[in-house]
């Protein structure tokens, strides 16, 4: 189990070189597979120095059971629909979820300024196979929109794009960390 934490805090440290970018990005850009993981959305500027009004938040197929956190000065409001991967929990099949969380501010007073950082916050659980999961946000300003929606294709890489959305590795844990005794 050991050698699995060192993996992911090794992936970890090497996906956050992504934040210099100034990209919406993830705290923790790797997670264990069909695990519970807290994603914090981190939002370093406006659109060309406009203030942030809201944020939108679209998740990726298979990251079941979001929550946004609330957050004082901003509304939040989900989308729910059906799920292209139903899923089962606590002995309940799902065909519906959240698909969409969106912040937005309750008077231009409460906007993010350009010049300042903040985060917004969800969580749920990641699937049981590993894999690559984007979630794609849409920021919206004062004045313009930000667009971070890109998914790279196979074998092009995350930094070459634009507007990337926000990468998350979900990691099988169990096979990096061997067998416990």
């Amino acid at each position: 189990m050991k050698s699995a934490i060192q993996s992911i805090a090794v992936c970890a440290v090497f996906m956050g070189a992504t934040a210099a970018f100034g990209h919406v990005t993830l705290e923790d850009p790797a997670a264990a597979a069909g695990a519970g993981y807290k994603a914090v959305l981190r939002v370093g500027h406006g659109c060309d120095g406009a203030a942030t009004t809201a944020i939108q938040v679209s998740l990726p197929d298979g990251f079941n059971g979001a929550q946004p956190m609330v957050k004082p000065g901003w509304t939040v409001s989900t989308q729910v629909g059906k799920l292209a991967t139903p899923y089962e929990a606590h002995g309940k099949k799902f065909t519906e979820g959240v698909q969409e969380i969106i912040w937005t501010v309750n008077q231009v007073a409460d906007a993010l300024p350009d010049a300042h950082y903040d985060e917004f916050v969800l969580r749920g659980t990641t699937p049981q196979k590993p894999g690559t999961l984007w979630f794609k946000v849409v920021q919206r300003c004062t004045k313009g929109v930000n667009a971070w929606v890109e998914v790279p294709a196979a074998g092009q890489d995350a930094h070459s794009m634009k507007s990337p959305a926000a990468r998350l590795d979900v990691l099988d844990v169990q096979a990096a960390g061997g067998h416990a005794h």
